[in-house]
Order: C-alpha cells, then sequence, then structure tokens
C-alpha cells in the first residue's frame, strides 16, 4: 500500500511575546495511506488542528517548526517554496476546514468560490467548462437542483448544505488526500449522517482520508486506522479494530469509556479527571501523567517511547512494561 503523507519526528510550538518557543506537538509519527482513512481523535485543544494546518503550510503567526519531516511524494513539505505549496494545495492536498457557517464568502455565488478552485490548478479551462465540472461537483455530494444552486449565496443554504459545498470544492480536483477537520461539528445527528455518507462514497474516488474529531462515533463509521493524541502527542496509533477492541494507554480506555452504548447502565458516564494542560504546564515526562490513575513516578519524568503493543498497535506508555 502506498504511502501518501508520512509525518516523521515532527515537532512545532509556538513563540511567547516575550520569545520564549514552547513545544506543541512532540515528535508525531504517522502515516496516511493509499485508499485508507485514518481517524486522529482526541479532546479540544490535543492539537489534531495543528497537525493538519501543519501538513497544509497554514500554521498562525508565532508558529515555529522544531524538528521533523512531513513526507509527501518524497518530498519534505516543509521544505517546498510559496508557489509549490500553492500548487499542491486544494490540488493533491485539499482540506475541510472547520465551520462551515463562516468558511464560504458570503459576496460570492457558490458557483464562483467552488469553480476557483479549478481554475487555480486549471487555467486552460473555458468557462462553461468550468461550470460543467462545479454541477458535477455539486451533484456528487447530493445537492439537489445544482442548475439553480450554483448562482445562490451562501446565505440562502443551510449549515449541512454549506458543509457539503466544503467538500465540493476539497473534491473537485480529486486530490490524492482529503483532509477534513471536525467534518460534523455543529449539525444536527440526520445531517451528520448523511454528511459520513458523502464522505464514505468519496474515499473511494479519493486517494486518502484524514478525519480530524473528537467523536469517536465517527471515526468508527469511516476509519480504517486511529491515531489517538493528546496535549500534543500522538500516544497510540493503529487499526480501528485494535484501538477499539484493545486500547492500552490509559486515556484511549478513558475516551472509549465515556461513549454511552445502547448497552450502557443507567449510572453516570465516565469522564477523565482534570483538563488538558496548556503548553505552559506540560509536564517533562507523559502529558497525560498528572491525569492517570496509573501515574508514577518514571511517568512524571520521562517520556515513554512509542513501542509495538501487538499486530498494527502501537503505544506510547509505561504501563506496556507490566502487561
Amino acid at each position: 500500500m502506498a504511502t501518501i503523507v508520512e509525518f516523521k519526528n515532527y515537532s512545532m510550538g509556538f513563540r511567547d511575546d516575550d520569545g520564549t518557543v514552547y513545544n506543541l506537538l512532540d515528535r508525531i509519527s504517522f502515516r496516511v495511506e493509499e485508499g485508507k482513512a485514518l481517524g486522529v481523535v482526541g479532546e479540544s485543544g490535543c492539537g489534531k488542528s495543528m497537525t493538519s494546518l501543519s501538513m497544509m503550510r497554514l500554521l498562525p503567526d508565532g508558529a515555529v517548526v522544531q524538528g521533523g519531516e512531513i513526507l509527501m511524494e518524497g518530498k519534505n513539505i516543509l521544505d517546498m517554496s510559496g508557489q509549490e505549496m500553492q500548487a499542491l494545495r486544494g490540488n493533491k492536498l485539499s482540506m475541510i476546514f472547520q465551520e462551515p457557517m463562516t468558511a464560504l464568502n458570503p459576496v460570492l455565488t457558490i458557483g464562483q468560490q467552488i469553480g476557483e478552485i479549478l481554475t487555480l490548478h486549471h487555467p486552460e479551462l473555458k468557462k462553461q467548462e468550468v461550470r460543467s465540472r462545479v454541477l458535477e461537483a455539486l451533484e456528487e455530494v447530493g445537492i439537489a437542483h445544482p442548475e439553480t444552486r450554483i448562482d445562490q449565496y451562501p446565505h440562502e443554504f443551510s449549515g449541512g448544505m454549506r458543509q457539503r459545498v466544503m467538500i465540493a470544492m476539497a473534491v473537485i480536483n480529486h486530490p490524492a488526500l482529503l483532509i477534513a477537520d471536525e467534518p460534523t461539528t455543529a449539525l444536527d445527528v440526520t445531517i451528520q449522517a448523511q454528511i459520513l455518507d458523502v464522505m464514505r462514497r468519496l474515499k473511494k474516488a479519493s486517494g486518502g482520508l484524514m478525519v480530524i474529531t473528537h467523536n469517536l462515533g465517527v471515526v468508527a463509521e469511516i476509519c480504517e486506522e486511529v491515531v489517538v493524541m493528546y496535549a500534543g502527542q500522538a500516544i497510540e496509533r493503529g487499526t480501528l479494530k485494535a484501538i477499539f477492541d484493545n486500547p492500552i494507554h490509559p486515556y484511549t480506555q478513558g475516551l472509549m469509556a465515556s461513549v454511552p452504548t445502547i448497552r450502557s447502565e443507567k449510572k453516570p458516564l465516565y469522564t477523565i479527571p482534570g483538563t488538558v494542560p496548556t503548553v505552559y504546564d506540560f509536564v517533562p515526562g507523559c502529558r497525560f501523567a498528572d491525569r492517570c490513575q496509573h501515574c508514577g513516578e518514571r511517568c512524571m519524568k520521562e517520556v515513554p517511547p512509542m513501542r509495538q503493543a501487538g499486530e498494527d498497535h502501537l503505544v506510547q506508555c509505561w504501563r506496556l512494561d507490566d502487561r
């Protein structure tokens, strides 16, 4: 199976007003393979979106790359020129951003916004060809009456329909990798199911899919592989079956235990004590240590290495020595 994008010991942080750099993403390593969907899961503030923005080279001001590589087709994205990245974004590497209600330009029609992505990378296309391709994209993501919708403005679309437009913009150039950042946030349950169905169908036509979410249900629906992130560290990764059937890291176990099931007893759901630390509060060792019921002295002082926990299953936890 060919690898589309690979993170190799990638680290990045933020420079404070006084010039001090605080590490956020700590030696992240994982890969997205062709024909597969990878789910990146964790609480808000765990660094999931920063990981995807690093890949797109769209990090905010103050961000500092501290080491490692992000490889695509054998080239390090971090070393690419602005012109090379311009050719990559929206073409081979495409992203569905959060907040569909605010991501679209309110003064341009839907057709103009989707068509702009197409003409940027294919300036040779004639106006009628662009319109035809946009209509196909709208139909592909399940928007009814595309001939009418193409000339309408974002305010004439519901949240779910705007999310479909965002997906159409992302896939119109048939990217090698599609990144979906919280694709079902702020949508009601029935619309979420429809959006997931659209993405499931598009996954077959696309090279690969990377889904960033805190919703384990979304991951279970469309992903084959999972990376669990906590406070900027990729603490566990493996196949969907390995992570869901045999979670090893205490944080992953806590995430699984906090999800209600149809067989859940009538008692309060499990909650992980405490909150995700900020970059100012990270301990030198495992960043989950101060919330972990199994924490030992070594956990507070030393970062555990990523080790094999089984076939297609890796975990970054000192507890592996006890198993």
